[in-house]
C-alpha cells in the first residue's frame, strides 16, 4: 500500500507541483500538455530540474522541504491524500476533459490486456522495472529494500496489504 501512494504522490508533485514552481525559473518552461512524450523526455526534465537547483539551490532546497512535508502528511492520513489526489484529479479533468477521457481509456485498456494475460503484464511490469535499474542501481537498491521490507509486513498482517495474502 506503501509503494503506490508514495508513486501516486510523486506523480502529483512532479506532474503538478514542478511545473507550478517551474514559472518563476530561468530557462524553465511549462508544457500545455505536462505528460507529452514523459517517457522520453523524463531524463531531459531531471537534468533541467538538477541545473535549476545548481542556479539557484535556496529555492530548490524548499521544493525539496515542500515535497518532503507532503510525504510525510500523506504518511500520516493516506486517506485525506487520496480525496486530495482525486479531487485535483477532477479539476485537471474538468480542465481537460478530452486528455482525460483518453488517459481513462488507456487505463481501462491497459486493465482489459491485464485481466486477460497477467503474465505478460507481469514481465512487462518487470522488464520496465529492470530498465529503471540499469539507469539507476543506487535507486532500485532502495526500492528493493523497501518492497522486501513491504514483503515482511504483508506476511506478518495480511490484512493490511492491498491484496491479502499477497508475497
Amino acid at each position: 500500500m506503501k509503494r503506490p501512494l508514495l508513486m501516486s504522490v510523486l506523480s502529483f508533485v512532479l506532474c503538478c507541483a514542478v511545473p507550478a514552481f517551474a514559472q518563476g525559473l530561468p530557462g524553465a518552461a511549462v508544457r500545455s500538455n505536462p505528460t507529452a512524450g514523459a517517457p522520453a523526455d523524463r531524463e531531459a526534465m531531471k537534468g533541467r530540474m538538477q541545473e535549476r537547483c545548481q542556479e539557484n539551490p535556496q529555492q530548490c532546497k524548499e521544493m525539496k522541504a515542500k515535497m518532503k512535508q507532503r510525504r510525510e502528511q500523506c504518511k500520516a492520513d493516506p486517506q485525506k491524500c487520496r480525496e486530495e489526489m482525486k479531487a485535483s484529479r477532477e479539476d485537471r479533468c474538468k480542465a481537460n476533459p478530452q486528455r482525460c477521457a483518453e488517459m481513462k481509456a488507456k487505463m481501462r485498456e491497459r486493465h482489459d490486456q491485464c485481466k486477460a494475460n497477467p503474465e505478460k503484464c507481469q514481465a512487462d511490469r518487470k522488464a520496465r522495472f529492470e530498465e529503471r535499474c540499469k539507469q539507476n542501481p543506487q535507486r532500485c537498491e532502495e526500492m528493493k529494500a523497501r518492497m522486501k521490507e513491504h514483503e515482511a509486513q504483508c506476511k506478518a498482517d495480511p490484512a493490511k496489504c492491498r491484496r491479502p495474502g499477497a508475497k
